[in-house]
């Protein structure tokens, strides 16, 4: 079955709960259980090579060569982190002197260890810090992360119905013979036709109207959030084949990105999931809906085609607040006044653990997440490389989040499409509102890495 490609971008739980994901191995997805006793001396370890780091450098180099270590480590962040805000909202040799600058600073950190004679302990000691680092995220990995997410026991769907968009992720339902595999699996499937427009909310309604028990999209993202709330809508099952180019959406339910035939094992083999819905006014998005800067980049024409370039262009502008509206955020009771960039999200994402941005350990809490960054100042700029405890980031969870503006309507990219909204745009979530089915075995979401807190290592390693 094949109908017209793409869409127009501008325009409480039920169900019996199965045991844990034992199906997915979600607490084997990039986790080591330890024992009590391996806890208790790993966390030793931790605390053995931290001192030992330390009392290297200081034996090594005094107290006056750590200061310049330090001292050196924190100009070079602080210029970095101006130079980059100064590159972003400047043009011509501006830009092009302070991206070199941005190069450079790191560059004369390095040097400067050099010629001081430091270079070698503080490279002994930086690793003696990497096994402290590690040996703590082993020994507090068992408090870390909420528990796997429970699944449900349904019975096969009889008539699935799934959607295809043949050029998304450069080929892949192509690449990965999809269509074919859906068909064989008892699918009914609709490739889209690339050269055509179609509205693929009125195909996945016309579906569930001649019987469909089963949705599914092998396609990006915003095509993933229109069948999604279609399929709520009905209250019947949603499929994602990761068949798109990033997937965050599939990435976060636990699912091969690297195999999207792999989620088509869900038909004949596979359990089901509650997760929640984002809403921005009456539309639905999965992953998050965006405000500022980022929204206003993808309504350019320009974007699909060259996304550096095209952000490289506008961000002087943006950033600086010398076109487009000001916004205003309200969530409970925090207000947030003209930040640069809002992001909303169906859950929170992990936060402060480099190991795995972008990632959200759930999408069954029920709230969203709110992450916004107001930046007038290099300076500013250059306290936000200090992390999730910079001034000017904003990182909270909240079940509304309404955006306003000092104009009549905001640029949104909800999921990555395009959109434009009147205010004010409220921000909303509908806890457990969609049924997602998963194959049985999947890898699952890894632990999120937990933060090094010194304390309780200490007294994990003093228990007996």
């Amino acid at each position: 079955m094949d109908v017209g490609g793409g869409h127009s971008a501008r325009t409480g739980r039920a169900g019996r709960t199965g045991r844990g994901d034992r199906a997915g191995r979600g607490d084997r997805a990039g986790r080591t259980t330890l024992t009590a006793r391996g806890r208790r001396w790993t966390a030793r370890l931790a605390i053995v090579a931290a001192v030992a780091a330390v009392g290297l450098f200081v034996f090594v180099a005094g107290l006056r060569g750590l200061g310049f270590v330090v001292f050196t480590l924190v100009v070079g962040t602080a210029v970095t982190g101006a130079a980059l805000w100064w590159a972003l909202t400047r043009r011509g040799p501006v830009r092009a002197l302070t991206a070199v600058l941005a190069v450079a600073a790191p560059a004369a950190v390095i040097w400067l260890q050099i010629a001081s004679g430091l270079l070698w302990p503080l490279v002994v000691c930086l690793a003696l810090g990497a096994l402290a680092a590690g040996a703590g995220w082993s020994a507090l990995a068992a408090e870390s992360g909420p528990k796997p997410q429970h699944v449900t026991a349904t019975p096969r769907p009889a008539r699935p119905f799934l959607i295809m968009n043949p050029r998304s992720g450069g080929g892949k339902v192509a690449r990965f013979g999809l269509r074919e595999k859906a068909e064989a699996a008892g699918a009914t499937v609709a490739l889209l036709d690339p050269e055509r427009r179609t509205d693929v909310t009125a195909l996945a309604r016309g579906a569930v109207a001649d019987g469909a028990d089963l949705l599914g999209v092998a396609g990006g993202d915003g095509t993933q959030a229109l069948v999604a709330a279609v399929a709520a809508e009905h209250g019947i099952p949603f499929l994602v084949v990761p068949a798109g180019t990033r997937n965050h959406f599939a990435m976060d339910l636990g699912l091969d990105r690297d195999d999207p035939a792999a989620a088509l094992d869900a038909l004949a083999d596979g359990v089901e999931l509650r997760v929640d819905l984002g809403l921005v006014g009456a539309r639905v998005f999965v992953n998050n809906a965006s405000f500022g800067a980022y929204a206003a980049v993808v309504q350019s024409d320009a974007y699909r085609d060259d996304k550096l370039r095209t952000t490289l262009d506008l961000f002087p502008d943006v950033l600086t607040h010398r076109v487009g509206p000001r916004l205003t955020v309200r969530a409970g009771a925090m207000t947030i006044d003209a930040p640069q960039a809002v992001l909303v999200s169906n859950n929170p994402y992990r936060v402060g653990d480099r190991s795995a941005p972008g990632r959200r350990d759930r999408l069954d809490t029920g709230v969203l997440g709110l992450l916004s960054i107001s930046v007038d100042s290099a300076a500013q700029a250059a306290a936000l490389l200090g992390g999730d405890r910079s001034r000017g980031l904003t990182v909270l969870t909240t079940h509304e989040v309404v955006v306003d503006a000092d104009a009549p309507e905001v640029s949104v990219g909800l999921d990555g499409e395009a959109l434009t909204l009147p205010v004010p745009v409220r921000c909303t979530i509908r806890p457990g509102a969609l049924r997602v089915r998963v194959p049985r075995h999947r890898p699952g979401v890894p632990r999120a890495r937990p933060r090094l807190e010194w304390r309780k290592l200490a007294l994990l390693a003093l228990a007996r």
